[in-house]
């Protein structure tokens, strides 16, 4: 196949689809990658029982019909040796992809915060629960409690039910009237009150979260602090994450510049970086609507078509308002930084317990002394807890940006020698 393409684009859920879609336009060589094996990314993966939302259908068809844009599935990207270039991993090979312009669509993940019992069988993140049950997973009769905090609560406890699970509690950590002022102010977006009271609103219970899981070599119950005290359910599923966390590795390893966590754009999805551009949840939280505006910004500009990227302004603010309101809406509560007991597992992938990270003082000394955030998933969830819980700096992506295979490297090592 190819490996010099004129845009290259990273993700292929909304933003990237989109991106896709405006680019096209120019008759310009397109190629999306994702890691996934099919489109669609976390918001619209489809499964045996969840088929294609409608929206994402009209996606696939309008690339269908444009010969100049090609995908390419099961690719993670490890390493981006030279300006212009990108080191891609797949299940047999690995290339070295060139491109003229490139658009980060990189969604994000989910911000999961350790607590006593959290690496029991049967925990899982709120968005990993909703992965779980579209891919075939079964939960038919399984009791859940689904935590955390943040819209996808609901999203989940609904997917779950579909499915045939019994789900007994929905436990929101923000405040009552926190969330019923996001609630008085989603008169904006008629749209989405029509979805949120689609979903099963009456198991929602603001004003609580998560204080244990319990069990012996399996999850058999979970502790929850609610507005009328401390109570225990027995349960087969928890499903708790709180909140999400823009993926900015790549941005960071190409060296855009990062605020609050989230890729830095101007107006037209531009990042600090020549020829890269940014688009969807990487640059911030605001839904698939905003994802997708943005990535018709993006792959607009990334041709020159300033002039249609301009019209699509309007709908960006009105959408990024929802985004703000959602911001402010569900800030986490500081009674969620002392959830972990000293021996409370923080790094999964190298058992390293919250004492031991919380006793250092900065990420890097943590790393140092503990080997925390060196295991499998490169910290990519105790980083980010580590960000939220001590307040710490975590510094850029280095490359492999994930585990790979050392032809790989031998591979980006060629590419270094061929440069010179």
């Amino acid at each position: 196949m190819k490996t010099e393409y004129d845009i290259v684009i990273v993700g292929a859920g909304p933003a990237g689809l989109s991106a896709a879609i405006a680019a096209a336009e120019s008759g310009a060589r397109i190629l999306i990658l994702d890691n996934n094996p099919q489109a669609g990314g976390q918001i619209w993966r489809a499964g045996p029982i969840f088929p294609v939302p409608e929206m994402a259908q009209q996606k696939y068809r309008q690339i269908q019909a444009k010969p100049n844009i090609e995908f390419m599935f099961g690719a993670k990207i490890v390493a981006a040796p030279f300006s212009g270039q990108l080191l891609v991993e797949r299940v047999h090979d690995s290339l070295n992809l060139s491109y003229r312009q490139l658009i980060l669509c990189t969604g994000a993940r989910e911000l999961l915060l350790p607590f006593p019992g959290w690496t029991l069988d049967g925990v899982t993140g709120a968005g990993g629960l909703q992965a779980l049950v579209k891919a075939g997973t079964p939960v038919h009769n399984e009791r859940i409690v689904i935590a955390g905090s943040g819209p996808l609560l609901l999203a989940s406890a609904d997917t779950a039910k579909k499915a045939g699970a019994q789900v007994l509690h929905v436990a929101e950590q923000a405040s009552y009237s926190s969330v019923r002022k996001f609630a008085l102010g989603l008169w904006r977006w008629p749209a989405k009150i029509f979805q949120a009271l689609s979903l099963p609103y009456r198991l929602y219970q603001p004003n609580s979260y998560v204080v244990e899981a319990i069990g012996q070599q399996r999850l058999e119950r979970v502790r929850l602090q609610t507005p009328k005290g401390i109570i225990e359910v027995e349960c087969d599923r928890l499903a708790c994450g709180f909140g999400l966390v823009p993926n900015t590795q790549l941005g960071q390893l190409i060296g855009c510049q990062i605020k609050d966590q989230a890729i830095v754009v101007d107006r037209y999805q531009r990042s600090s970086q020549p020829q890269v551009f940014a688009a969807g949840e990487c640059t911030g939280f605001g839904g698939s609507e905003l994802a997708m505006v943005e990535g018709y910004i993006a792959g607009y500009a990334a041709i020159a078509q300033y002039e249609k990227a301009g019209q699509l302004f309007a709908q960006k603010q009105r959408y990024q308002l929802f985004s703000n309101l959602l911001q402010n809406g569900f800030k986490l509560r500081n009674e969620l930084k002392a959830l972990s007991r000293p021996e409370t597992i923080f790094c999964r992938c190298e058992d390293i317990s919250f004492d031991q990270v919380a006793s250092r003082d900065s990420w890097i000394d943590a790393k140092l002394h503990t080997r925390c955030g060196m295991g499998a998933c490169q910290g990519s969830t105790c980083a980010t807890a580590a960000s939220c819980l001590f307040d710490w700096q975590i510094y850029s992506a280095r490359p492999p940006l994930l585990p790979t295979r050392v032809k790989s490297l031998m591979s980006m090592s060629t590419c270094s020698l061929n440069q010179k």
